[in-house]
């Protein structure tokens, strides 16, 4: 007879409470809760001072609520839904430009890398330096800097120094923020990231949804690239994301 799965009897209860928690319409007190999952009033206290700590409940002054980090699951859960619909298109991008396709966007006050399709013969650019700090030199970091508000790109430039990473790379501010305005929906990188690669990218908009499109490829073969499969392939992944939201 097989033995049945090795079951961690804390995690269980906690995750218990969380669900005790979300079925309730009004915040719950650590009595209502220890009712009704049938644990210990003192087993109860420890588990919601744990997942106070860890963000996944808010006390309020009469009970217990779900927490940020319960929102987060859901928005992490939605784009892992999106990303089947999304892929297709990053791969029809990269096998029509020949290029590694990525797909970035900004959450959370960071610009974050959220997939990369790419191929043996068609490798991705190697991320020496992390895409955060590297933002003003790389083509969808620029895109959506473009995108932000004038505080929000303050905020950011204000917490990365614009890194001299190759001869290429623009580190004066004010140079930057008249690349981003003349930017015209499509950014590029010109050896500014990393010697003989270059980039494109183009916006992707959706509401509450400021990302970016990017292909990236040799720098000899730039000046051939047209933006035209890059920007459809923008506007198709921008309607996967205004169908979400």
């Amino acid at each position: 007879m097989a033995a049945g799965p090795t079951l961690i009897g804390s995690v269980q209860r906690a995750l218990h409470l969380l669900d005790a928690v979300g079925a309730s319409e009004r915040p719950v007190t650590a009595k209502a809760l220890a009712r009704g999952v049938g644990l210990p009033l003192p087993t109860t206290y420890h588990l919601l001072r744990t997942l106070l700590h860890e963000g996944y409940l808010r006390k309020l002054d009469d009970g217990y609520v779900l927490g940020e980090q319960v929102g987060a699951l859901r928005r992490h859960n939605s784009l892992h839904a999106l990303l089947p619909k999304i892929r297709p298109v990053l791969r029809a991008l990269r096998d029509e430009v020949r290029g590694a396709a990525y797909l970035s966007l900004y959450s959370g006050g960071e610009i974050k890398l959220i997939d990369i399709v790419d191929a043996p013969d068609l490798p991705p650019v190697d991320l020496w330096v992390g895409v955060q700090e590297a933002a003003h030199a790389t083509a969808f970091g620029k895109c959506i800097l473009s995108c932000l508000d004038p505080a929000a790109r303050r905020d950011h430039l204000s917490r990365y120094r614009l890194a001299d990473l190759t001869p290429h790379t623009i580190t004066d501010t004010r140079v930057l923020e008249q690349r981003l305005a003349e930017g015209g929906g499509i950014f590029n990188d010109r050896e500014e990231y990393l010697l003989g690669t270059a980039c494109l990218a183009t916006p992707v908009r959706a509401p509450g949804v400021v990302g970016a499109v990017a292909i990236s490829l040799p720098a000899r073969r730039l000046p051939a690239v047209q933006p035209v499969a890059l920007q459809r392939a923008s506007r198709r992944v921008s309607r996967a994301f205004a169908l979400l939201s």
